[in-house]
């Protein structure tokens, strides 16, 4: 049987990825049509740098979260660290 607080954790854990990633997606649009020839305003760097913080922490958790998942599945058999997790194929 699932586990209920496991499964909720999960949600919020991608809904708050999820979150992030557009919150990035918004300001990278922003980005994309600045010309090339134009520098990046100092508030848009300062957008960015805030947006992929929380980006990369949001990711992070839900990752955690994941590998915790699989490891209580007996998925993951070690920690490695070429971004593999360790997943048995």
């Amino acid at each position: 049987m699932a586990d209920l607080t496991e499964i909720e954790a999960l949600k919020a854990s991608l809904r708050g990825a999820r979150r992030a990633a557009g919150a990035l997606a918004d300001v990278a649009a922003k980005i994309e049509a600045t010309d090339a020839r134009d520098d990046v305003g100092e508030a848009d760097l300062d957008e960015l740098q805030r947006l992929s913080l929380a980006n990369a922490i949001a990711a992070q958790a839900l990752r955690g979260l994941v590998e915790s998942m699989l490891k209580r599945r007996g998925k993951i058999t070690e920690p490695v660290a070429d971004g593999s997790g360790g997943i048995d194929e």
